[in-house]
């Protein structure tokens, strides 16, 4: 719920400081503050009706829409659903590669199934590292320069994916 998302962002910002910098965990306090917890509590960012099953049964809850505005932000750019759905993107992918670069995972294999399997990548993209792989790093990697400069640190490239931006032959994967 809510509740579980506030506690996880905080500890998540402190351990992890700037890099996981973009988002305001005041939002989700509030949201918390005012019960609004989520299906558990009957209201999060929808009011859920029950009796009309899990699709039907939600419906847009102004009390959480009223605590988003108080917090929402003029953007320092375009916003093109493009934009929107890549800042999402590049930081998962460096995220999966920083895991990789860090120890955390052992093959890119792992990444990727975790990511498809386990976190809700899309799987048509084979997981982070297919993707890379597929598509290259260089293109990645400067649209992460360009919202770095626009959104702060938190877009910063990994070292790993910048060696793979850097050097166009270089595939997580081989091709075996």
């Amino acid at each position: 719920g809510i509740d579980v998302a506030a506690h996880v962002a905080e500890d998540l910002g402190k351990a992890f400081g700037s890099r996981f910098g973009g988002g305001d965990p005041a939002v989700l306090k509030e949201m918390v503050a005012a019960g609004l917890l989520g299906r558990k509590s009957g209201k999060g960012c929808f009011v859920y009706d029950p009796s009309k099953g899990k699709k039907k049964g939600k419906t847009e809850n102004m009390e959480a829409l009223a605590i988003l505005n108080q917090h929402r932000l003029t953007p320092t750019s375009a916003n093109t659903t493009e934009d929107y759905q890549y800042r999402l993107f590049s930081r998962f992918v460096n995220e999966a590669i920083m895991c990789l670069q860090e120890g955390i995972l052992t093959t890119p294999l792992e990444g990727d199934i975790g990511a498809v399997f386990g976190l809700g990548f899309p799987p048509f993209f084979g997981g982070p590292f297919r993707y890379i792989d597929l598509h290259g790093a260089g293109q990645l990697v400067d649209r992460m320069r360009r919202y770095e400069q626009i959104y702060g640190e938190q877009f910063t490239p990994c070292q790993l994916l910048l060696d793979h931006a850097k050097d166009s032959s270089k595939k997580f994967h081989s091709s075996k």
